[in-house]
């Protein structure tokens, strides 16, 4: 199975901040709706290299963030078809994706809101940076770089991804870093995605989805 049930907190969140979600999209969704709905970007493309950062050490919180068990990246079908077509029309000229970050637990947005108040960084919610709700608890946001493919190495975007500065806004950088930014702008928007001007990572797709999961990823 794809991921496992748990109980959830009223006030879930995620970083990312990025489009409102309005008042419906407050409900989590049963356990089958989460395995019918989410898919395995991978199983779309396997050439898309997936690094999920919070199921690892190596992020913000310097700890591993709950519901992330397995190295994984899940969106809405609709969501995940769309982004194996970004990778492959990067593919031609040599260029993939690396997702850092898809699906997420509304338990792991939960976990980022108790560590902004634990390690007194409530300034990154008043920024922008961390938010109390998130379009990746739906399956529709995505976080992700840009790579050569034949090295495999990541393309200069200026800062690494989760840097909560301004010099991560998307349209702050120059050279080669705003060149590759605006390169993964414009191939997400082609295929329905829209950017959060916060994080030149972040980017959301545009469907509707009512629903919240907060399921473990295996």
């Amino acid at each position: 199975m794809l991921l496992a049930a748990a109980c959830v907190r009223a006030s879930a969140g995620g970083s990312g901040a990025t489009l409102p979600i309005n008042s419906a999209e407050t409900a989590v969704a049963p356990d089958a709706a989460a395995d019918s709905l989410l898919t395995d970007i991978t199983s779309l493309d396997p050439t898309i290299i997936v690094e999920m950062r919070y199921a690892t050490t190596n992020n913000f919180t310097g700890a591993t963030l709950p519901g992330y068990l397995a190295n994984r990246a899940f969106l809405r079908t609709d969501a995940a078809a769309a982004l194996a077509r970004v990778h492959d029309r990067l593919r031609q000229n040599g260029l993939g994706l690396k997702v850092f970050d898809a699906y997420r637990p509304v338990r792991a947005t939960v976990a980022m809101m108790d560590w902004t108040d634990r390690v007194n960084r409530r300034d990154l919610v008043t920024n922008g940076y961390i938010a109390s709700r998130s379009r990746h608890n739906l399956g529709l946001a995505v976080d992700l770089t840009l790579v050569n493919l034949r090295s495999g190495a990541e393309l200069d975007m200026g800062t690494p991804f989760d840097t909560f500065s301004e010099a991560a806004h998307t349209a702050n950088a120059t050279g080669s870093a705003a060149e590759n930014r605006q390169l993964l702008k414009s191939a997400m928007q082609r295929q329905g995605f829209t950017n959060y001007d916060k994080e030149w990572w972040h980017f959301s797709y545009s469907i509707p989805a009512p629903l919240r999961f907060d399921r473990v990823i295996r």
